[in-house]
């Protein structure tokens, strides 16, 4: 084991041990949010959290341990929002448009945590640990599109596997491309975009 890994599995919580890591990983987001991962201290967010400093060491062996938690916490929420907004969705359509509208929602949220997760992730673990992350909201976006080709929404003989993980790319390759960047004069509107990248991923399923 080194400095950039969690010593706990989440997995093996119990619901006080769970409180405690949510409450890390909730105020780490918090502050990194505002401050940068640099400039936030282990007090600041022990301090945030509620928690004694050794408690954190219980959890995390340094700050860049954090990383790949907070990127889980943060998909977590992106893929809890997904499914409460598509739960009413009659049609694979709606489900998408669901989707769009909450990868931009929470990427507008928390860009500057989503920049330092990226950005850690890759100098820091891996990207494989990225997809292990995304794996249950692959498997979940990939049911509803075989949902789809079953309804006659979309196409069939159609790769879904690796079409999830294209769809999945183009959406958040757009919200990141709005609001990472600096650009004060855009072009086109939120809602523009939006409907752009709708327009793209059903014209490619149909």
């Amino acid at each position: 084991m080194n400095d950039n890994q969690s010593l706990i599995e989440v997995d093996t919580l119990n619901s006080k041990q769970e409180e405690k890591y949510r409450r890390i990983i909730e105020a780490s987001i918090e502050i990194i949010a505002t401050k940068g991962l640099d400039k936030t201290s282990i007090s600041d967010i022990v301090k945030r959290a509620g928690i004694a400093q050794g408690t954190f060491y219980l959890y995390f062996s340094s700050k860049n341990a954090l990383i790949p938690a907070i990127a889980e916490h943060l998909l977590q929420q992106l893929f809890d929002k997904i499914r409460e907004r598509t739960k009413e969705s009659s049609s694979f359509w709606g489900t998408l448009q669901s989707v769009i509208d909450v990868t931009f929602e929470v990427t507008e949220a928390y860009k500057e945590v989503l920049i330092l997760c990226y950005s850690g992730l890759a100098f820091y673990h891996s990207f494989e640990k990225w997809e292990s992350i995304y794996l249950p909201y692959y498997e979940w976006f990939e049911s509803e599109l075989k949902k789809a080709i079953e309804k006659g929404e979309v196409i069939k003989d159609i790769p879904t596997e690796t079409n999830i993980r294209m769809i999945v790319n183009v959406i958040e390759q757009a919200a990141e491309g709005l609001y990472f960047s600096n650009d004060k004069e855009r072009k086109y509107s939120t809602e523009q975009i939006k409907k752009d990248v709708y327009v793209f991923i059903k014209r490619a399923l149909t």
